[in-house]
């Protein structure tokens, strides 16, 4: 008899900067939405997304 594969449970994070992590010292850590366009919509969903490049900008207090 075959054995069924058991589903991984969903998990909060969409994509994690690892390089970053591992480059610097984290001190504090944010939890921020960001506004996606629909390609980007998809790789996220595929599992497909990549956050190397990325930057944030706190405007207004936010």
């Amino acid at each position: 008899m075959a054995h069924k594969k058991k589903k991984k449970a969903p998990s909060n994070i969409a994509a994690q900067n690892r390089r970053a992590r591992h480059d610097f010292a984290i001190l504090e850590n944010f939890e921020a939405g960001i506004q996606l366009f629909g390609s980007e919509v998809k790789s996220l969903r595929a599992g497909r997304a990549t956050i190397t490049e990325s930057y944030a900008i706190e405007e207004n207090g936010e």
